[in-house]
């Protein structure tokens, strides 16, 4: 086994717009969620999530949701980090016939693997590391929210 530990790094809140509703496609129901803005507090990284980006959802046969998200935060001393990132949600087995029939749970589970991308000199470590991010998305609230973790070698 390896060892290491998880560092964290920051947590963030995100505003999303209702969705842009594609409907069913052959890989399952399509929804886009653009981001409207954010906040981002933690150990490492501060600042806010621009209004830009957003989730390219896919929610499988199976009632397993797929995230595909591309982002932007500025830091509150003005650096900016790219972020894109790939998870799942599991709505559960009957999901996917939930969604179809607008009987999706009211706040939903994520798992992430995010990546960050800047070329800010105090911010480059970022470029060298994967993250986990663990969060919710509160549908009631249109709001999405993780805490972002760092993979670090060793036991901490």
């Amino acid at each position: 086994m390896f060892s290491y530990h998880l560092e964290h790094l920051f947590s963030f809140t995100a505003s999303l717009s209702p969705p842009e509703a594609i409907g069913p496609i052959a890989e399952g129901i399509r929804a886009n969620y653009y981001v409207t803005g954010g906040k981002v507090k933690g150990p490492k990284v501060n600042g806010k999530v621009l209004p830009v980006g957003g989730d390219w959802l896919t929610i499988r046969t199976d009632g397993v949701g797929i995230l595909d998200v591309r982002a932007t935060i500025e830091t509150d001393d003005g650096a900016l980090i790219y972020t894109a990132y790939s998870g799942v949600s599991d709505l559960g087995k009957d999901g996917y016939q939930k969604v179809l029939q607008q009987e999706a749970p009211p706040v939903i589970d994520l798992h992430s693997a995010p990546r960050y991308y800047t070329a800010h000199p105090e911010y480059q470590w970022l470029n060298r590391v994967q993250c986990v991010g663990v969060g919710q998305v509160d549908m009631t609230k249109s709001e999405v929210a993780f805490d972002i973790y760092a993979i670090r070698p060793g036991s901490g």
